[in-house]
């Protein structure tokens, strides 16, 4: 059995190999998963959460286990591992450290999603939060467009403006930390990656022709935007199983009878399959809402075992 440390994982996995082996899994793998709703248990501490997977054509089986704390420890609140096993007798075959393997899993489907989502002329990339994901978003969604200004606004000012810094000079451009309100209306696509529990800004300040990614509320009662946010937005989901179950910034609008289900027009594989066509003017605002799809984590995590060190 391999046992891989999050060190290993980073050294394997090239972020473009990441996309296109997650783009392609939504594409062509998709239907021939079976992905039960993710087991969602309170703890003392944080939330357990566990998400199998099985790929029945290419029988394939794995399963993640994360804990969310509400704390962190060591510096950390996500702590998560992989588990490949054996299809036949549920043996593991790999045990992989998890939490960069969901990090850049989550920000490469935030990036497939504004690959087919997003006008080709953006410039503008906006992230709320300044953590792990905030820097892979940042760092993901500049493979699929050529951004040429970042505006980064976190809920600690400081740690805003030196992470701004810190991008800045990973990047080679201008990163600027902004107040909510100047990030929200100044974007052309918009990722939240924040763990806040209710909305971020005033959905009226999102400009005409933006996308959304939304990745940072997966409870039913937790939300990054408001109501107006999503009636504003054609919405696209990871799946629909996992977004009716577990997103709040479209179960509270839906239960407050604001939209409907018709709403969601696509998920990510009709998205990328062709089978359905959600910008179809520069002016429309889209939005993509992920909640996690454990069939991110096994092609991610097969990824990293047949890559060499």
């Amino acid at each position: 059995m391999q046992t891989l440390t999050d060190d290993e994982v980073k050294t394997r996995l090239d972020r473009d190999q990441v996309i296109s082996t997650i783009e392609e899994a939504f594409r062509s793998r998709f239907s021939a998963t079976v992905m039960p709703v993710r087991t969602q248990m309170n703890l003392d501490s944080g939330i357990f959460l566990i998400m199998p997977c099985y790929d029945r054509a290419g029988r394939r089986l794995g399963m993640k286990l994360i804990t969310v704390a509400d704390e962190a420890t060591a510096g950390e609140k996500l702590h998560a591992t992989y588990l490949l096993l054996d299809p036949d007798t549920g043996t593991p075959t790999a045990t992989i450290a998890a939490r960069y393997l969901t990090e850049i899993r989550t920000a490469a489907v935030s990036a497939v999603a504004t690959r087919f989502m997003a006008r080709q002329d953006v410039r503008v990339l906006g992230i709320f939060g300044s953590g792990r994901q905030a820097r892979s978003h940042i760092q993901l969604l500049s493979r699929v467009r050529k951004f040429e200004h970042f505006l980064v606004s976190a809920s600690d000012p400081g740690r805003g403006r030196e992470f701004a810094a810190e991008m800045a000079r990973e990047l080679g451009a201008p990163v600027e930390s902004v107040f909510s309100r100047a990030c929200a209306a100044e974007s052309d696509v918009l990722c939240t990656c924040t763990t806040s529990k209710t909305p971020l800004f005033d959905g009226n300040l999102v400009r005409p022709g933006t996308h959304l990614n939304l990745i940072g509320a997966f409870q039913p009662h937790t939300r990054e935007v408001d109501d107006v946010t999503v009636q504003r937005s054609r919405v696209v989901v990871d799946t629909y199983a996992g977004a009716l179950a577990e997103a709040g910034d479209l179960l509270i609008p839906l239960g407050r009878g604001l939209i409907t289900r018709s709403h969601i027009l696509a998920d990510l594989h009709e998205l990328v399959s062709g089978k359905r066509i959600v910008r179809t003017r520069p002016n429309d605002i889209t939005l993509f809402k992920s909640v996690g799809c454990a069939l991110e984590d096994l092609a991610t995590a097969e990824l990293v075992v047949r890559c060499n060190s």
